[in-house]
């Protein structure tokens, strides 16, 4: 059933822009964010009626910051920002990421120090809500001054410019605003540079991309959990008195995660007396590998939560004291750097796994598992080229690992010198999802196989939920065919959580 969002400006959640999202819930405007939208409106409005030069309102706009621009065409100077600002580049943005901003800009517009009228907002929202999803190029953002270009084109289709989709054909602008019985909008003072000035598609990939590394995070220990069994590794280095003596939160939820998940395991059992004195590394160390992704996941999920309910915009109104203050909260440094964040943590949890998944096809490591995971090898290749694929994966992320943060290149004739480059960081971080989901995938489908070349001996009651979640997706591999379909599905339950919700139904929920 679809839910309805309550856009405040001040309480907006990470889950609850994935519900909106992704989900397809509805969002509506708050009686509080409307009155404080009022009290910052009077602010401009009187700025626009004053002789004073006041940035955005009738000035020139970068370094034409000196040039006045008359009353009579104030409104004006707006509609030829939004057009003058559209010409971004490239494929668009994935749908989840548009709707996202468009959700993310009314929360920013609800703040109160933008100046808009409550009409700009309710109408991102009436958008968002009807399935007008403006049609948004993904290059042309440098980061700083927000995402200019992006944010542009996303508000053409608000006066009846630009392009966008509606139940998926793509229209101009006063098209699909007819189609969904929605009238243009004509833009007041100021308001044209409040919808372009802001982070929203950075702070889009941020919390979709911490829902979707949460789930991965909790995957890779899901599929370490079989790998182990599959192995025959030890628990020992999983001992809560190991982690306890370096008191990393991520490390110990990860160790604990595996505990769990290896609970009642036959397997374990058989060789608790064996002779091997230590597992490889991506075994004995996934806790500290895994959990290190963990740490940086929660400081890049307290940045995004802080950005999600912040005012971005330039200038900002200050109701309190009646002033219009150009300052630099607009600026994506803390976001890029958020989502260059995110790439390690995600880039560690997929090459960590592609090794354990060498460890599962070599003969040469996997503890007497048939090479390459055949039942018939040499007429067969099993598991050969889904490690390839996962080694390729792992490769690539790798070369998208190089943080996009680190980067400026000046802009605006030398007014905006220092730029974030953050929406690289999102395209980036998005590309190593997606990957790092993948090659998680392969693990989990190499896993199931080789656990099963041990029965009658069983995994413990997590590791089995994975094994049967794996098997209701994809049959064992007997004879050779294709994997591609099988790994994408897999990628698809990680990413929609149905994997972790499955494991969990059986094993407890996991940290």
């Amino acid at each position: 059933m679809v839910e309805t969002q309550a856009v405040t400006g001040d309480d907006l959640q990470i889950s609850d822009v994935w519900a909106v999202a992704v989900d397809g819930d509805a969002a509506e405007l708050s009686d509080g964010a409307r009155a404080r939208m009022r009290a910052a409106r009077e602010v401009v409005e009187q700025a626009a009626a004053s002789p004073d030069r006041t940035y955005g309102v009738n000035t020139g706009f970068g370094r034409l910051v000196s040039e006045t621009i008359p009353s009579e065409l104030a409104d004006e100077l707006q509609i030829r920002l939004l057009r003058s600002h559209a010409c971004g580049v490239g494929e668009p943005y994935p749908d989840e990421i548009v709707r996202a901003a468009l959700l993310l800009r009314a929360n920013a517009l609800a703040v109160g120090c933008s100046g808009t009228r409550v009409e700009v907002a309710e109408l991102l929202l009436e958008c968002l809500n009807r399935g007008l999803l403006p049609r948004v190029p993904s290059r042309g953002s440098v980061g700083a001054s927000g995402d200019l270009a992006p944010l542009a084109h996303l508000a053409l289709p608000l006066i009846g410019e630009g392009e966008a989709w509606v139940q998926g054909e793509l229209l101009p602008g006063a098209a699909a605003l007819a189609r969904v019985g929605l009238e243009p909008l004509l833009l007041r003072a100021k308001e044209g540079l409040s919808l372009i000035n802001g982070t929203q598609f950075m702070a889009a990939f941020g919390a979709l991309g911490v829902v979707r590394a949460r789930r991965l995070a909790a995957a890779a220990d899901i599929a370490c959990a079989l790998s182990i069994e599959a192995l025959q590794g030890s628990r020992r280095g999983l001992r809560p008195e190991v982690h306890a003596v370096r008191p990393l939160r991520g490390q110990a939820e990860s160790a604990g995660n595996l505990l769990q998940l290896l609970e009642g395991s036959s397997v374990m059992d058989s060789h608790r007396w064996c002779d091997r004195v230590q597992d490889a590394y991506s075994l004995r160390c996934a806790p500290q590998v895994h959990g290190a992704s963990r740490d940086l996941l929660r400081y890049i999920e307290e940045t995004v939560a802080v950005e999600l309910n912040s005012a971005t915009d330039n200038p900002l109104v200050l109701v309190a004291s009646g002033e219009i203050v150009s300052a630099g909260n607009f600026h994506g440094q803390p976001l890029a750097f958020a989502l260059d964040t995110m790439t390690m943590a995600l880039c560690e949890l997929a090459s960590i796994s592609e090794r354990r998944t060498e460890r599962l096809v070599n003969p040469s490591l996997s503890e007497g598992l048939p090479p390459f995971l055949a039942p018939s090898g040499g007429l067969n290749s099993g598991f050969m080229i889904p490690q390839y694929v996962a080694a390729a994966l792992v490769s690539e992320n790798k070369s998208l690992a190089y943080p996009a943060s680190v980067d400026s290149i000046p802009t605006s004739a030398g007014q905006e010198d220092h730029v974030s480059m953050g929406n690289a960081s999102g395209l980036k971080v998005w590309q190593v999802l997606a990957n790092s989901e993948r090659a998680l995938a392969i693990e989990l489908l190499a896993g199931a196989q080789a656990v099963e070349f041990l029965a009658p001996l069983s995994p413990g009651r997590g590791s089995e939920a994975a094994r049967r979640f794996v098997r209701s997706l994809s049959p064992r591999v007997e004879e050779d065919r294709s994997l591609s379909a099988d790994i994408e599905t897999l990628a698809e339950s990680i990413r929609s959580g149905a994997l972790q919700a499955a494991v969990e139904a059986d094993a407890g929920e996991l940290r």
